[in-house]
């Protein structure tokens, strides 16, 4: 296939985009979101052929799956992204020099954002709607498992965009095919940056063979650690949720660590996970203080492979240390640095906690669950950056953007 006209066709469109009133670009979303609803029976059937295709047994078929409710959640998304400030042209800082010149740092949108997912169809409208809202373009190469949804979904984007004036190329579904990852990765001078979302193999593909800058949103290797002072109804509440809530997404637990002095109730903070069959790999310690009060079915000796795996389904790993430094060492050694949770009423152990543990996202008494966009308060997320340049943790609107200096004057020159 010819990618290039593809490409071609976006680089054109970022003018229109960048230009065009706030107020229009949000109309579209609004009217994208309304084609949603009215085409969920559409919607569902293109899913359902998707679904019949991956394996029963799959962890993604959780991620993949689209409900009514899905449906009208991904629409609402799209509605909170479009009531959100636009960030484009926002003056970010403003100064004079002593020569009477006045320099002004502001938001510009990227120009043509290039992704790369799996099996996530409502990504397809969250980035729609992320880079839409900021007056950026989207190239999309979306996973096969999620083929016929994905373009069920862009069908109905290309509609709201037609509706509203705006150039269908701001928003591209290129094939699934993986020769079309390629294309996208060496589109040097077309695409000005790519942002891959998934899983570790993903992320490293994009890594080792783009030949544009990359925003990696990384995948979730995710601890809570229950201190010596943790409090035992908050602890079992926060772990669960972490880990049951959805089994297959980056910010679902997979290590509990305990201090040693509170294995005596790690059955009472495990035991709602037995009715969601979650299977345990526990180290010797926490094995012998499971071992008679956790299904015996649900409950295995961990190995070393089983730190730092990022599970995706209905396992966990539980790992004993005696102090919080030992917690620390352990989270740093297999930690992605996508998100870290304490438990505990010892605002010393908590501040330490903080400032000590290196992820996007650090939390106290609070479940990992809510490392998302929504839940920030960003309307949706492009994903979850682990780096430090540009962008870390849940990715909004302005993380879509970059910036320019304008700088102006009344003739001023410079001297030798």
């Amino acid at each position: 296939m010819e990618y290039e006209s593809l490409f071609a066709a976006a680089r054109r469109a970022c003018d229109e985009t960048a230009q065009a009133a706030p107020e229009r670009l949000a109309a579209a979303l609004h009217r994208a979101a309304g084609l949603l609803r009215q085409h969920t029976a559409e919607l569902l059937e293109a899913n359902a052929r998707d679904m019949e295709r991956m394996a029963a047994d799959s962890p993604l078929r959780d991620r993949l799956r689209l409900t009514p409710e899905r449906i009208a959640g991904i629409a609402a998304d799209i509605e909170s992204v479009a009531g959100l400030p636009a960030p484009q042209g926002e003056e970010i800082a403003r100064w004079q020099r002593p020569n009477g010149m006045t320099i002004r740092k502001v938001r510009v949108p990227f120009g043509v954002v290039g992704m790369i997912c799996e099996a996530r169809p409502n990504v397809t409208a969250d980035i729609f709607a992320l880079t839409l809202r900021t007056g950026n373009v989207c190239v999309l190469k979306g996973g096969s498992d999620a083929r016929h949804s994905n373009a069920a979904i862009a069908r109905l984007l290309h509609e709201a965009l037609r509706g509203e004036g705006l150039p269908e190329a701001a928003f591209t579904l290129l094939p699934s095919e993986r020769e079309a990852a390629a294309a996208l990765l060496h589109a040097a001078g077309w695409v000005d940056v790519v942002i891959p979302r998934g899983g570790a193999g993903l992320i490293r593909y994009v890594r080792e063979n783009a030949r544009i800058p990359v925003i990696e949103t990384g995948a979730g290797i995710v601890h809570t650690y229950f201190d010596i002072d943790g409090d035992l109804a908050k602890g079992r509440a926060v772990i669960c949720n972490a880990k049951t809530r959805r089994v297959s997404v980056c910010n679902a637990l997979d290590c509990l660590v305990i201090h040693r002095a509170r294995l005596g109730e790690l059955p009472a903070i495990c035991a709602p996970m037995a009715d969601r069959n979650i299977f345990i790999h526990a180290d010797a310690e926490a094995f012998e203080a499971l071992a008679g009060h956790y299904p015996a079915r649900l409950l295995g000796h961990a190995s070393e492979e089983h730190f730092g795996t990022e599970f995706l389904g209905y396992e966990m790993a539980v790992r004993t240390v005696g102090s919080l430094d030992e917690a620390l060492e352990h989270i740093a050694r297999y930690s992605s640095r996508h998100s870290e949770a304490i438990v505990t009423e010892n605002p010393e152990t908590a501040r330490r906690f903080t400032r000590s543990v290196d992820a996007a996202c650090v939390y106290v008494n609070v479940s990992t669950a809510f490392t998302d966009g929504g839940q920030f308060g960003f309307g949706a997320e492009v994903g979850i950056s682990t780096q430090k340049l540009h962008a870390r943790g849940p990715m909004g609107l302005p993380e879509l953007t970059t910036y320019k200096f304008i700088v102006e004057g009344d003739g001023q020159t410079r001297n030798p």
